[in-house]
């Protein structure tokens, strides 16, 4: 059984064709836990798509204890919902001022969590690992395709140089699909740029909570797997319009690498209008797209699986902020300051929504 935020569901999602995965986050989702740090290594970029050669850019460092960005707040009737905004990747070594956010966790009678599905194949430990094998050739291409073969010259001439530069000699992602071959990189890259997408701040916050006796609600879709040997033999059967995700990866680690440090910094600094300013166009979601829009994904009920987790967000959203005098709650950036996220949602409904 795993367990994750939406912006951590691609590898959820995955586990429908490679090893099992554990829980993140986050997303969604997000991350630190005390900031600070040293952002080890160069980003590797690329100076134009397709040219192959690589440019090493500065490296940008954060120091010294920070505070982490502020929190926004949702009031109704002299009710406060507080919501940390998250962001990922962040520095891998930072220092976390969070004696501010244990207070606010310390008076909330709820932690709302971010929402999160729940994969649930009915197996236990020795059967799950009965099935790795199966899983681990579903990240194979059909028929014994290389990558090669299922991509565009142009994208696969993009692909030489950053897989050389980020995997050295693995031969045997370029045998696998261009969706697993693309995360496999793409995790590559933010290793060796000194990010890391580890859910610190959830591991934080649950521990605050632990501490102080307050209640953690977990807002979880759970999916029931029948007959999880079928489903693998299907998905290996199945072909994916994945090449959209395999290019979105690329461009994200050929441009966005030094805009991702910019804005972990930010998030680690409380910068709020920089982190509005320093949007990244997010690939997950439409590898998400080429998970979920085939037949296997509608027939297991995945196709729908996004818009379930928003309603049942909001819906455990309005619950919390009616039943608790204060509550605090943890949400990807994107949801939180979206047109058409979360908060906006709630200011929508009647809800005032203060930023910090």
């Amino acid at each position: 059984m795993t367990a994750m935020p939406v912006a951590r569901l691609l590898p959820l999602l995955l586990l429908l064709g490679s090893a099992p995965v554990s829980a993140q986050e986050a997303a969604t989702p997000v991350e630190p836990s005390t900031p600070v740090a040293d952002l080890a290594g160069p980003a590797a970029i690329p100076s134009a798509p397709g040219d192959g050669r690589i440019v090493d850019h500065e490296t940008v460092v954060v120091s010294g204890v920070l505070p982490g960005p502020g929190l926004w707040k949702v009031r109704k009737d002299g009710h406060v919902l507080y919501v940390m905004a998250t962001v990922s990747p962040l520095p891998r070594r930072m220092q976390w001022e969070s004696a501010g956010l244990e207070s606010v966790v310390a008076r909330s009678q709820q932690v709302l969590l971010p929402p999160s599905f729940t994969l649930d194949a009915g197996v236990g430990v020795f059967r799950g690992m009965l099935l790795l094998p199966s899983l681990l050739k579903a990240r194979r291409n059909p028929d014994g395709a290389t990558l090669q073969q299922m991509v565009s010259p142009e994208l696969y001439a993009r692909w030489v140089p950053l897989k050389r530069r980020y995997l050295g000699r693995n031969r045997g992602v370029e045998q696998w699909r261009p969706i697993f071959a693309a995360q496999e990189l793409y995790e590559a890259a933010m290793d060796e740029s000194g990010l890391s997408r580890e859910d610190v701040v959830d591991k934080a916050v649950r521990r605050m909570a632990r501490r102080h006796d307050v209640e953690l609600r977990a807002v979880n879709y759970k999916l029931e797997i029948e007959d999880p040997k079928a489903v693998i033999r299907e998905f290996q059967a199945t072909t994916l319009a994945d090449t959209e995700c395999f290019e979105k990866t690329l461009s994200r680690i050929e441009g966005d690498l030094e805009l991702m440090r910019r804005r972990a910094n930010a998030w680690a600094t409380g910068e709020i209008d920089t982190l509005r300013s320093l949007s990244i166009e997010n690939q997950y979601s439409t590898c998400i797209r080429a998970m979920t829009e085939n037949g296997l994904a509608r027939r297991l009920g995945v196709s729908d699986l996004r818009p379930r987790l928003d309603a049942m967000w909001i819906a455990a959203a309005e619950e919390t902020l009616a039943e608790n005098a204060s509550s605090f709650a943890m949400l990807p950036l994107s949801l939180v300051t979206a047109a058409d996220g979360y908060l906006a949602r709630l200011r929508e409904r009647g809800y005032v929504v203060e930023p910090p």
